[in-house]
This record gives C-alpha cells, sequence and structure tokens, in this order.
C-alpha cells in the first residue's frame, strides 16, 4: 500500500539555490522516465507503490524521485521530484511517497557509492523473497550476473515510515549490489541509471527462469561455484558500456512509441 508522505517544505532554496536546470540534470530525468516506462511494459511495478531514485548530477545530498500517485506508465521527465535528505522537495509539483523518501533518502545519504537506487515489488524476484533460503540458486547464466552481489535483509519490520527504518534497512545493505528484502521486494544499488536499470531487468529474468525451473519439480541444479565467480567475473567486464548499450535501446523504443516521456 502506498501512504502520503508530508514534506517539510516545498519552497525552493534561497541563495545557495542548486542548478537544476543543466543538461546533466535534464539527462537523468530523461534516463529517469525511460526506466520507469519500460519498467511498467514489463510489469516490474505494482500500482503507485514502487518507486527509483538517483542522486541529482553534481550534488550529492539531493536526489531525483517519482512523485507520489502515479503509475509508472504516466510519468515524464519533467514530473519527477528533486528532494533533499530532509524532506524538502527542492524542484517538482506534489511529494515523494512516504517509504520512497524514508528508504531511498535514508540509503543514498549512509552509502555514497548508491547514487542510485531501485525498489520494487517485481513479482518474480518477490516470490523467490517470500521463500526459505538464499533466493536465487546461481543455476541460470543470467543469475550468474549477480554472484556475489546479493544480500538479503532478513529482517522484515513492517512498512518504512520513518528515518529509524530507513536506516535499518541501508546498514543491512553492507557492500551489495541487490537486496532481497525478505517478504517486500528487492532493491538494486548502482552507481548510474543505466546500471541499475541492466541490473533490475536481469535480475527479474533470473528470478522468472528459476521459478519456471523450480515449477518443474525437478532438482535445480546450481553452478559450481570457482565457475559462476569466473563467469560472474567475465560479465562485469565491460558491464557498465553494456548497461549504457541497454539503456540506449530503451529510449529508442520509447522514442519511436511513447516520446512523451521526454516531455
Amino acid at each position: 500500500m502506498a501512504h502520503s508522505f508530508t514534506p517539510v517544505s516545498s519552497s525552493k532554496p534561497g541563495p545557495n539555490q542548486p542548478d537544476l536546470e543543466s543538461e546533466a540534470v535534464w539527462q537523468a530525468r530523461v534516463d529517469l522516465a525511460a526506466c520507469f516506462r519500460m519498467a511498467a511494459r514489463h510489469g516490474l511495478e505494482e500500482g503507485i507503490c514502487n518507486h527509483f531514485s538517483a542522486l541529482v548530477p553534481g550534488y550529492d545530498d539531493l536526489f531525483i524521485v517519482n512523485p507520489y500517485g502515479y503509475a509508472f506508465r504516466e510519468l515524464t521527465a519533467s514530473q519527477l521530484l528533486v528532494c533533499d535528505f530532509d524532506g524538502n522537495v527542492i524542484a517538482g509539483e506534489g511529494r515523494p511517497e512516504a517509504t520512497a523518501f524514508y528508504i531511498h533518502a535514508r540509503i543514498h545519504k549512509a552509502l555514497p557509492r548508491a547514487k542510485v537506487a531501485f525498489h520494487t515489488h517485481m513479482p518474480y524476484a518477490t516470490a523467490l523473497s517470500m521463500t526459505e533460503g538464499a533466493p536465487l540458486i546461481f543455476a541460470g547464466q543470467t543469475a550468474l550476473k549477480f554472484y556475489g552481489r546479493t544480500v538479503v535483509d532478513e529482517n522484515y519490520n513492517g512498512l518504512a515510515l520513518d528515518e529509524r527504518e530507513g536506516d535499518r534497512i541501508a546498514g543491512a545493505i553492507g557492500d551489495a549490489d541487490i537486496v532481497f528484502m525478505k517478504h517486500h521486494g528487492v532493491m538494486v544499488l548502482a552507481p548510474t541509471i543505466a546500471e541499475a536499470w541492466d541490473d533490475l531487468y536481469y535480475l527479474e529474468r533470473a528470478c522468472q527462469v528459476q521459478c519456471l525451473a523450480l515449477s518443474t519439480g525437478r532438482k535445480v541444479v546450481a553452478v559450481e561455484p570457482a565457475i559462476a565467480q569466473a563467469a560472474s567475473r567475465q560479465m562485469r567486464e565491460g558491464d557498465a558500456e553494456s548497461a549504457r548499450l541497454h539503456l540506449e535501446a530503451v529510449k529508442r523504443m520509447l522514442d519511436g512509441e511513447e516520446p512523451v516521456y521526454r516531455s
């Protein structure tokens, strides 16, 4: 369920107002809007409850996030909000969803490496977060992209409606890039929007294939750890460029079919 969040203030900052009109900031907005739209196409969102965020280029204390009350498929670049870590909406109309603020603000503040954070209740990954044991078996090649990069936040504690729960989640992440939030969903952390999108997409694909394999009733056989580690290392080489090209392909598709996301 989504819960509204009341900002501390929606007024623009005074003399030290950040430059939010730069090309880099606009490009980040466009890239995020493309991710929202394509996530909706793949059924990775749930109602109006899920959220993507990215630090504003050039600022380590401001982040872009989707406004409360909009489905992913509705969002455009100009609709996205800019917030600070204290709950101020610096730019944009509306407010973030409550858990979006308390999870994303605390993660970005506590983990500077997490320049981008995507949180969804996407069905296959969420299904595996509900099962006993480690969510990923690392039996399929796509899953090996995430070998050694995941953590499970075992301590589901209800909705993140205050800073304490946001801080607890941030503390549980450690060095991981992929967080299976037990009984809840997943969080993907990345240095760029393109890499976050790439991981989110392939994570759900890996989880989908695993669920299909498990549905046969036959034993799912994991790849030998040494081979899994080597394959993961191979996949990580050049991964940033592959992710960039993946997002560019997404934007080309959207440009041809629903270019309004750029508005």
